[in-house]
């Protein structure tokens, strides 16, 4: 008896605006929809190239805004998961069979879009031996040789624990390789049960200690019931790793058969967050409320490239990182009246 998939396809634009506003959010976590002329360009390239994005499949927040700035993240390998993770929108199923063409329709997409950095991600293919490696491959390929130059960012399943899928990825030769560890190692089985909080930390390890000219790159959503010290420990753990960039973001529950969101942290926390993050040496954070692990993804690679902190002595640097917490405490008092 085939799979049955679970409801949490593509929201339509009007299902979008409802489900924003059906839900209680702080005020900083209130999203402008506004679907202007670049997003509904985009949307018809993905269209008219049947392709996947997970701005939608995943129903983004930062979707408009996104697609607005002719940025969007491809979804490759179909748009069924073969696993279900708790957070996740994207559905879960039976995948259907490889689209060998895929790559090549992606590349296109990228010409149409005038692309200068794209970020290629995929459903989870545990079906399939090498995890889907061999396509994020071909795929990475495709686009160079379509726009040379072009800066390409992939976020990649663990395939496993399969190193060499993990290799095949590598030797394809991406500007940046993401792979997020997501949450906390005692949340991680709740949050994401057929993942592994170790096996995530091992293959950027193993990427690092493979390729070190390519950037490594993770992502941490809060708000699901881990502690400030924990996510400092993920940090810590993620940057023995050997990862130069970091984002954080919110976790919003897509439905109510998602896991529901423990507390909401104020933008300032975020602040807090991302000092803590460059104290402990990674070449970029990103945190916000809405910040998603491609969010801004062209202006990460820029600014870890200029890697500004780690150019300056321990004073400077304990400075610099000292003014943002002085931001984060200036930001928590409210306004005199």
């Amino acid at each position: 008896m085939a799979e049955q998939h679970q409801a949490f396809g593509r929201l339509t634009d009007e299902d979008q605006q409802r489900s924003a506003q059906a839900i209680s959010r702080p005020e900083w976590l209130k999203i402008r929809l506004h679907a202007g002329p670049n997003y509904k360009e985009l949307k018809q390239i993905m269209r008219t190239q049947s392709l996947h994005t997970v701005c939608e499949e995943a129903r983004c927040p930062n979707i408009y805004d996104c697609w607005e700035h002719r940025t969007a993240t491809f979804m490759i390998l179909g748009d069924i998961c073969t696993r279900a993770c708790r957070f996740c929108a994207v559905r879960s199923g039976r995948p259907t069979e490889l689209d060998l063409a895929e790559p090549k329709r992606v590349a296109e997409a990228v010409v149409a879009m005038g692309l200068q950095h794209v970020v290629i991600t995929s459903v989870a293919r545990d079906d399939l031996a090498d995890g889907g490696a061999s396509v994020f491959a071909a795929t990475i390929r495709a686009v160079r040789e379509r726009v040379p130059g072009c800066g390409v960012e992939v976020l990649i399943p663990d395939f496993q624990g399969n190193w060499d899928a993990l290799q095949v990825v590598l030797d394809a030769s991406p500007d940046i390789l993401n792979h997020n560890v997501e949450t906390v190692r005692r949340l991680s089985d709740k949050v994401r049960s057929k993942a592994k909080y170790d096996r995530s930390l091992e293959l950027l390890r193993r990427a690092k200690a493979a390729r070190p000219d390519i950037r490594t790159k993770s992502s941490i959503m809060v708000g699901v019931g881990e502690t400030w010290d924990e996510i400092l420990a993920t940090m810590d753990d993620l940057r023995a790793a050997g990862v130069d960039i970091l984002t954080i973001g919110q976790y919003l529950q897509p439905t109510k058969k998602h896991l529901k969101v423990e507390r909401f942290y104020t933008p300032t926390e975020f602040l807090r967050l991302r000092a803590e993050g460059l104290r402990r040496g990674f070449l970029h954070v990103e945190a916000g409320p809405l910040v998603r692990s491609s969010y801004h993804a062209h202006e990460q690679v820029v600014r870890a490239g200029g890697l500004p902190l780690q150019s300056l002595d321990e004073a400077a640097r304990r400075q610099y990182l000292d003014a943002l917490l002085q931001e984060a405490d200036r930001s928590a008092k409210p306004a005199k009246a």
